[in-house]
Parts: C-alpha cells; structure tokens; sequence
C-alpha cells in the first residue's frame, strides 16, 4: 500500500547565543544532518512517528555534544539528573520521567510508560522503574561537562546555566547555551509525535524540574506537535508547546500560530526556541534567543536553522 503522507521530520540540539566559529558550527551540523538522514529513512520505511521520535532521541542522547544523556551537564551538587517525555499524537498520550540519574536513555523509559497507568515518574520511581526494566547502570559523565563543573565551582557557580554544546572551545564560556535535545515526526499514516529530552539547566538547585518532561515543553496531538528548548522556566510560564498546539487546533495555520505564539514570548522577555509540525507536513521553528541548533527533512530535502541568526522570530517550509 502506498503512503498516505509524505512524512517529515524536525529535530533540535538546544538553543543559545553562540556556536565560536565555523568549526563549531561544521560539528553541530553533521552530527545533526546524520540524525535525520537515520530517522527520515525509518520513516520512510513505515517507523511509526513514536518509533522515529524515540530512535532520535536516542541518537542525540548518545551525542557527547549535546545536553541530553551522554554529555548531560552537572547540577550544582556534582551530579547528574535527566528528565525526558514522549507524547505519541494518535494517542494523545503524554508520559516521561524527570531527575534520573545512572541510565544512558531517558526517552526509553518515556517510552515504556506510554503503556502505564502511572506514565510520568519521578527520581525515585524512574530509578526503580530502570531496575524493572533491568536497564544497565551507565554514567553520562564526560570530562568537558567535568571541567565546566569545576570551572563554576570555582567561580561560585554565577553563570546562570551550563553551555548547550559541549566543545573545549566553549567550556572557557559556558553561558553559551540553553540545552535540550527534541524530534518531532510525522509519518506515512499522518500521525504526529514529539520527544523531548535534556541534562537540564546545569548548576541548578537539586530538586529543579525541567519543561521537557512537562506538556509545557513537549506536546502533540493529531493536529500538530511541539518541542521546546531553551530555559525551561520561561517555557513553562508561557506554556509553549501546547499553546502552539492548541491554536493550530482551533483553526490558525502553523506559521500563524508559531508566529503568535513567539511575538508573545519575545514581548515577555522569554528566551526559548521550538521546532513543530503539523498534520499537514507543515514544518516550523522559532526562537527568541540568538541561535536555534535545528535541522528537519521537507521530504525533498536536508535544511538547518545553524545559520538564522536574523530578527525574525520564527521560520518554517
């Protein structure tokens, strides 16, 4: 049977200020176009948008350069907590788990609450949870998220978070950037799904919760789906994800929406940025801080955003 749809495909790295230079900039971009050129083929071979989201997910968990398992930034104690989420848009079921430490992929637990009554777990019940499913103990330590850490504790921690990719270029200023890793799918049948995972803000207070594991930053339903990057309190105080949706849902176009829904954040002084879809094969993304690290498939083609450090607040094809 031939697909319905033309499947699509967006993904994001993080938001920030800088990416120091062309060099920078070439190790964001491949590591970013090789996640879509995996994904969009499973895609393209009946994955379904859940399958696709939690396969790029994994994949950028995996890469030390971002913010999301493997390469995760340390909290002010030292430690390393993660928080992801999943919602599969067919099913309009949003589940994910927040401050887990000692596993490799947080998007895998997401992904087995979706069947759970009990789908979004805390730092207790998701370590307990990673037993059950007799996940390995893994540390997601790397030794330029060390140095960074140690470089703060020096320094009193006054950055107010942790750099978005991890370079030894960047750890001389780690205010570089907001990270977060999300993908966000639409597959042959014309479902919709978003994933959403990260390390946090780095530095924080023990015990602080992300937007990525909240509908606040990671949403879908069959009508569109969002990813949010950026500082997770200014994402949940505008409620971005499901506010995009929402209007979508009630009859704007995704432009419209996105466009609405950014000029509102940038008027609020919010530093953020998201990537969307919608059941069109509609693709955008927005931001209001300097750089989005974001790349997506049209169908027809591979684009990126690494280069958009224009005044306009969203894009989209």
């Amino acid at each position: 049977m031939e697909s319905q749809v033309q499947p699509k495909l967006i993904i994001h790295g993080g938001a920030g200020s800088s990416l120091h230079g062309k060099g920078g900039l070439e190790a964001v971009r491949r590591s970013l176009h090789t996640v879509i050129e995996e994904v969009y083929s499973l895609l393209l071979c009946g994955a379904t948008a859940s399958e696709a989201v939690v396969h790029g997910c994994q994949m950028l968990e995996d890469n030390p350069r971002f913010n999301a398992g493997t390469g995760s930034v340390l909290q002010s104690d030292g430690q390393i907590r993660m928080s992801a989420s999943l919602m599969d848009g067919a099913s309009r079921r949003f589940s994910g788990v927040i401050n887990i430490s000692r596993v490799k992929n947080p998007i895998e637990l997401a992904q087995f609450l979706q069947n759970s009554p009990d789908r979004v777990l805390s730092d207790f019940g998701s370590a307990e949870l990673a037993r059950e499913m007799q996940i390995p103990s893994y540390n997601a330590l790397t030794d330029l998220r060390l140095q960074e850490w140690i470089q703060e504790r020096q320094d009193n921690f006054k950055s107010a978070m942790a750099g978005v990719v991890a370079e030894p270029e960047l750890v001389e200023t780690s205010n570089a950037g907001r990270g977060t890793i999300g993908v966000v799918a639409l597959d042959a049948s014309g479902r919709l799904a978003a994933g959403t995972s990260t390390g946090g803000k780095g530095f924080e207070r023990i015990g602080r919760v992300s937007d990525s594991a909240m509908p606040a930053g990671n949403y879908a339903t069959s009508n569109a789906g969002v990813s949010c990057t950026g500082i997770g309190e200014d994402i949940i105080d505008e409620c971005l994800a499901p506010r995009i949706v929402v209007r979508v849902t009630d009859g704007m176009s995704l432009k419209e929406a996105m466009q609405r829904s950014f000029a509102e954040s940038h008027q609020n002084k919010r530093d953020l940025g998201a990537i969307a879809l919608d059941c069109s094969g509609a693709i955008a993304w927005g931001k209001t801080s300097e750089i989005l690290l974001a790349a997506y498939h049209d169908g027809e083609k591979i684009g990126d955003t690494l280069e958009w450090t224009g005044n306009e607040l969203i894009g989209y094809c």
